[in-house]
């Protein structure tokens, strides 16, 4: 749903300003390639957080503490 929402605002963006949409639509890629990074980081992060989450509760469950 959202990718038919983007493409139809983008088509209100081509029928109100064409050359902005153009550039939108060249610009988008390289926008994505520079943060793509930062999501893997912030994924990374995340992972090991949950990770020394688990090492810290392992032995609560094993003796059953909530």
């Amino acid at each position: 749903m959202r990718t038919f929402i983007a493409v139809i605002l983008w088509f209100i963006l081509l029928v109100l300003c064409w050359p902005l949409a153009l550039m939108l639509i060249f610009l988008f890629p390289l926008i994505w390639l520079i943060l793509l990074p930062f999501k893997i980081i912030g994924l990374s992060i995340s992972l090991v957080f949950q990770f020394i989450g688990a090492i810290l509760m392992f032995p609560f469950k094993v003796l059953g503490v909530r």
